[in-house]
């Protein structure tokens, strides 16, 4: 597996030591949550929590004061003393945003050690993502295949299948694709490369291994549809009715979409035995966003073979 180029962005922890303010590491985790991508709802959501904590502690209390038995005195605050008990989701999500918060911390090694890895987590359950199994996947790629190599044949629904299976990208990820990203120069070893306009998510950039026999889809599915530089030059949605038509036509009564096939490239890629280093990096997820992105996918996987 190909190094991920990493992002020359500043490390906003670079200032913190274990002396600094929680409103100094707030400020500082709020310039990581953007350079790592995080979503809107995601950032609100943290940030509010960590408003909720800063007035239980004081904005200017030091971080490297805060131990494991403050925050569970925190916790049972949340649920007994204050003035709007938590509900068990709400509490589930604030002791997610302590985790991510004070893992953050640690990782970068402003604090010695995680005073919120031992707090106790049950999370509210919730469901796991569906995936493919593997009849299901090969009656997926008979179907896209079949479509190929029809009478008026389409190579765009095996292109998109087959890219979306052995490369684990996301949606934004494969619509931004151009034809300059895809690296042909070795044919028995195409690859793509996952690029991002916007500097602070460089280092999500990635160089991603595709089939060997790709570039022969490919070469079809240009030729078909007069590709010129978008490599899917149409919307989102458009692919999403390809992925609803192929799940028509392979009896796959869940649907497809293209969270279900990232899900499954990573289930798959587990079960192979890639390593949770490999893994993280070809999805491009950071450490703290792979921590609970590992745990469902060895669920989803079940035991290593």
């Amino acid at each position: 597996m190909p190094d991920v180029q990493m992002s020359e962005t500043r490390d906003p922890a670079t200032d913190l030591t274990a002396r600094s303010s929680l409103r100094a590491a707030r400020s500082a985790f709020d310039a990581y949550m953007h350079g790592e991508g995080f979503t809107e709802n995601t950032m609100k959501a943290f940030q509010s929590d960590l408003n909720i904590l800063a007035h239980y502690f004081g904005a200017w209390a030091a971080i490297g004061d805060i131990a494991t038995q403050d925050l569970n005195r925190f916790t049972d605050w949340l649920v007994n003393d204050r003035d709007a008990p938590c509900s068990p989701k709400s509490l589930a999500r604030r002791i997610t945003t302590l985790k991510v918060f004070f893992g953050w911390l640690a990782e970068d090694g402003v604090l010695r050690r995680d005073p919120a890895a031992p707090v106790a987590h049950e999370p509210v359950s919730t469901p796991l993502p569906e995936i493919l199994d593997d009849e299901q996947v090969e009656s997926v790629l008979a179907a896209t295949n079949a479509l190929r190599e029809a009478d008026k044949p389409d190579a765009r629904p095996h292109l998109l299948v087959t890219l979306l299976l052995h490369s684990g990208i996301k949606k934004s990820e494969c619509m931004s694709i151009t034809l300059n990203h895809i690296d042909l120069d070795d044919p028995e070893q195409p690859a793509l490369w996952i690029r991002y306009a916007n500097p602070q998510r460089r280092h999500k950039e990635r160089n991603l291994s595709l089939p060997f026999w790709w570039p022969t889809v490919l070469t079809d599915y240009c030729a078909q549809y007069e590709i010129e530089t978008a490599l899917f030059p149409c919307t989102a949605r458009n692919l999403e009715y390809v992925l609803s038509h192929v799940a028509e036509q392979a009896d796959v009564d869940q649907g497809i979409s293209f969270e279900m096939l990232r899900w499954t490239s990573a289930v798959r890629d587990y079960r192979a035995g890639m390593s949770a280093k490999e893994l993280r990096q070809k999805l491009g997820l950071s450490k703290i966003t792979w921590r609970q992105t590992s745990q469902k996918i060895a669920r989803l996987a079940g035991p290593r073979l």
